[in-house]
């Protein structure tokens, strides 16, 4: 192994090493490593930019679009809120969240699925009065062991079945090949942290809680006519424990009712009024049956789901001040809608039309994206902002989104389309049905984790021209004695590892080459060593840096770098001894 081997192992150590002991992001660091390789010549440009090209990395990426779609048309909110239902205890609560995590993680990227499980479960933990750090983790975990299962679950599963198919000019892998060993992973994952997260994940607040929001907004909605909301009790609605909100009356045909019951069953026309802070007050306008009661909001002129919410803090410029919601026809002024008012962190005790507005003010309203721009640098308002993600849930086309998903599924599954082309065609349908916009596609692509792949791919690439791999492959049979047992466990190990300090894609990628050369060099399938690299990049539950869900839930659930190896670091070792005695059954040497 010539200077260009050596070269690379310490690129390759050194963004590793900087990953696990700084906060540089990922991206920054994988990228500067391959910078390093091309300017020294490691690396050709065509070698540096191959990753751009593999079929993985592109899948991954447009999967975030199809996902779009389902978040867009309230598909998968629909989903978290109908099977969590109200748990018995805590072992209960874990069961009813990991099972339906570990399932749509199967066919969904288990990042996204997180990060819509994320508000539902920090909800769903205050209203039954459960500690959230007992769920974050069991979240994240859950969604990992879940996307083992199929090819689609995981990024990492897809960039591996990219590389071997360039690599060894082989089919792949089928969509749910990877069952054999994903199904027994889920089974070690729930049973291990229904037994022992008692003790091991702690009872902790998060650092900073969503609801710690001075501004107290005042908000009326309407139950639309033909609602699901409809002959339901404000319990059974779910709004009577909405976190960071208080349910202050309702006004039932002219007649006020304070102080309302639990009981009270809704009926068709029932304005709603609402005290509460923005993160809830946005999901209210997100509820399937209820709408603003203010009708102003049906003359905007465009469709809903093409506005957004904004807040603007009023100036004692404006010439509105001074002057009531309706008598200063605040929708012909300004061509938005005032959603909520807040004043002072105090309740207002009047409706929305009625409320004289003052210089401080805090109005969440309904717009178009083109109202932040314009009024960004107007003196009418002290300050203005957009607020992302507010775009309401297109909810009659929930089951249009989910029945393209279903496609794409099916279409690879019977292997009538791989896995690229399905979800290439999944996310154009859901664009052009119209369950996600263009706007909203390109803005829910993760840029840097597709970066951090790309240049992954670079510094595997030069791990294998000089040499490198080879050595590295050679010196694990050597230290296994020629064992093919032996040289899988290490494999597992030395994944798992670079893993626990890393990225789990850059560790996949990486050490790809390396299992590749360690099985032609024993004289064995290559297979098992690629399954054990693919589930052991997978499955990185020792660090919250190892896995970006882990990392998603890390400050939600208030957890320490250390409640993640007291858990993390027994459940990885199950894990590997699991896919040790699992793979070599399914995947003969």
């Amino acid at each position: 192994m010539g200077w260009e081997g050596w070269y690379s192992i310490a690129v390759t150590t050194l963004c590793f090493a900087t990953l696990a002991l700084t906060r540089y992001s990922p991206d920054i660091v994988m990228v500067g490593g391959l910078t390093l390789l091309l300017l020294a010549g490691v690396l050709s440009p065509e070698q540096a930019l191959s990753g751009l090209a593999n079929e993985g990395m592109v899948t991954v990426g447009v999967l975030y679009v199809v996902v779009a779609g389902l978040r867009d048309t309230g598909g998968i909110g629909w989903i978290v809120h109908s099977v969590l239902g109200r748990p018995r205890s805590l072992q209960h609560a874990q069961v009813r969240l990991m099972v339906p995590v570990a399932a749509m993680s199967a066919f969904l990227n288990n990042t996204p699925v997180v990060a819509m499980f994320i508000p539902a479960i920090s909800d769903w933990a205050k209203r039954n009065s459960l500690a959230v750090s007992k769920l974050m983790i069991p979240l994240s975990y859950a969604s990992i062991a879940g996307g083992t299962c199929t090819l689609i679950g995981s990024s990492t599963n897809l960039v591996v079945n990219g590389l071997l198919i360039k690599e060894t000019g082989s089919d792949g892998l089928t969509m749910l090949e990877l069952a054999w060993v994903g199904v027994p992973v889920i089974l070690i994952v729930f049973i291990f942290i229904l037994l022992s997260s008692k003790w091991l994940l702690p009872e902790r607040e998060p650092a900073i809680s969503l609801y710690d929001d001075a501004r107290e907004y005042t908000v009326e909605m309407l139950v639309e006519k033909g609602s699901v909301l409809s002959g339901k009790s404000i319990e059974e609605a779910g709004l009577r424990q909405l976190p960071g909100l208080f349910l202050i009356e309702i006004d039932r045909q002219g007649q006020i009712m304070p102080a309302v019951s639990s009981y009270e069953v809704l009926r068709d026309g029932d304005r709603l009024v609402f005290a509460g802070v923005i993160e809830s007050v946005v999901d209210l306008q997100k509820t399937l049956g209820l709408t603003p009661a203010s009708n102003q909001i049906y003359k905007l002129g465009s469709s809903r789901q093409d506005r957004v919410l904004v807040e603007a803090v009023v100036s004692d410029s404006c010439p509105l001040a001074g002057k009531s919601v309706c008598e200063g026809q605040f929708r012909n002024f300004y061509n938005a809608v005032i959603i909520a008012v807040a004043r002072n962190g105090k309740r207002i005790q009047q409706k929305i039309g009625d409320i004289v507005l003052r210089p401080g003010d805090t109005l969440l309203l309904e717009s178009h994206h083109s109202f932040a721009v314009q009024q960004r640098n107007s003196r009418d308002f002290f300050l203005v902002s957009e607020i992302e993600g507010t775009n309401p849930p297109q909810y009659h086309k929930a089951m249009l989104a989910m029945s393209i998903l279903a496609l794409m599924i099916l279409s690879v599954a019977t292997g009538w389309l791989s896995m690229l082309k399905a979800s290439m065609l999944a996310a154009g349908l859901m664009i052009l049905t119209r369950c996600t916009s263009g706007r909203g596609a390109r803005r829910s692509v993760n840029w840097q984790i597709l970066i951090v792949i790309a240049a992954s791919f670079g510094l595997g690439s030069a791990l294998h021209s000089t040499g490198a791999a080879e050595n590295i492959a050679i010196a694990l049979i050597q230290f296994s004695g020629g064992s093919t047992e032996i040289s899988l466990a290490l494999m597992f190990a030395v994944t798992a590892l670079l893993s626990a300090v890393a990225t789990n894609n850059a560790a996949a990628v990486i050490m790809f080459p390396i299992a590749l050369t360690t099985a032609n060099n024993l004289g064995v399938s290559f297979m098992p060593f690629v399954i054990t690299l693919m589930v052991a990049a997978s499955t990185s539950f020792a660090t919250p840096i190892g896995y970006q869900t882990n990392l998603m839930v890390y400050g939600i659930g208030g957890y320490r770098f250390s409640d993640y190896l007291r858990i993390g670091v027994p459940l990885t070792l199950l894990v590997g001894l699991t896919i040790l005695l699992v793979v070599p059954l399914v995947w003969h040497f």
